[in-house]
């Protein structure tokens, strides 16, 4: 692939790393649902922020296998009906890999407009299948769930790339 000027080459992602930050983000949202109310209808979903992520920058390590399995692990842990978020995460991960070559060509805050529509599309499917099976609406604030995980892009973006960076300062020896 032809790099853009300016854009800084990375090192390979390490695949315990991939792993750990999907499990942190698990855990966080685990943390986050535990609160006194459960789980607030306009708090973003970090694991559905950070598989987004690696599909989009590794698609050849995390997919639509990895969204099935932590979308049932959330299924679990919520007591929601089963395949629930599973369905969500699966369809926000194969959109993800249908433009993962495309957006990754855009600067990050250009990214973040252009990942709105997916998780808008996850967080949809999640109400439509809790309204279908005979659950309550958790309100219009569920409407900004999608608009602060869009903002979070940037950072997720800064955060997660960070042990890839190779030093910038150039070396006659090294030519990369």
């Amino acid at each position: 692939m032809i790099m853009r000027p300016g854009h800084q080459l990375l090192l390979p992602a390490n695949p315990f790393f991939i792993l750990g930050s999907l499990l942190a983000a698990l855990g966080l949202n685990m943390v986050l649902n535990m609160g006194p109310s459960g789980r607030a209808a306009w708090t973003p979903d970090l694991l559905a922020l950070v598989l987004v992520f690696w599909t989009i920058h590794q698609p050849l390590r995390v997919g639509i296998g990895f969204a099935f399995v932590f979308g049932l692990f959330v299924d679990v842990h919520q007591g929601a009906l089963l395949g629930q978020h599973a369905l969500s995460y699966t369809v926000l991960s194969f959109f993800a890999i249908a433009i993962h070559r495309r957006l990754l060509w855009f600067n990050v805050p250009s990214q973040a407009f252009q990942v709105f529509p997916l998780f808008a599309a996850a967080h949809a499917i999640e109400l439509s299948v809790r309204l279908l099976a005979g659950g309550a609406f958790p309100g219009f604030l569920i409407l900004l769930s999608p608009v602060f995980e869009s903002l979070l892009w940037p950072v997720m973006s800064v955060i997660l790339l960070l042990p890839q960076r190779r030093t910038p300062d150039p070396d006659a020896h090294r030519p990369l």
